[in-house]
């Protein structure tokens, strides 16, 4: 697999020193893909969750699904209703799995403990 075929994927701009230090420690290329997501040939691409919308790979990598990472605790924060809580909760859901379903041959999920409540969504596929 060459490193074009590869993308990594974080819930936020604030997770993405994360999925770096991670890429840099592999030796691949990289390219963050910003708002005109495009990928580069042999550069493995990384960016947010929100980036991901019709790109796909060969292989996936989401990282950081960490509790309060994924859903945002900073969102959750400024809820007041829980008509308001719910629709974000869905949301953030959606956000992951859009991020998971760019995966056409192999995923890889992680996070620390306590991982995303999210993750318990998602069963394994063999």
């Amino acid at each position: 697999m060459t490193p074009h075929e590869i993308g990594v994927f974080v819930r936020s701009e604030a997770e993405l020193e994360r999925a770096r230090a991670v890429v840099t420690q592999s030796g691949c290329p990289c390219k963050w893909l910003d708002a005109h997501v495009e990928t580069r040939h042999g550069h493995l691409s990384i960016g947010t969750m929100h980036l991901a919308k019709g790109l796909e790979f060969r292989a996936v990598a989401v990282m950081a699904c960490d509790d309060e990472v994924i859903p945002s605790q900073s969102r959750i924060e400024t809820v007041t209703e829980d008509s308001d809580l719910e629709e974000v909760y869905n949301t953030e859901r959606h956000l992951l799995y859009v991020a998971c379903t760019r995966a056409r041959d192999h995923l890889m999920v992680s996070g620390v403990e306590p991982a995303s409540e999210f993750l318990d969504d998602l069963e394994p596929v063999r």
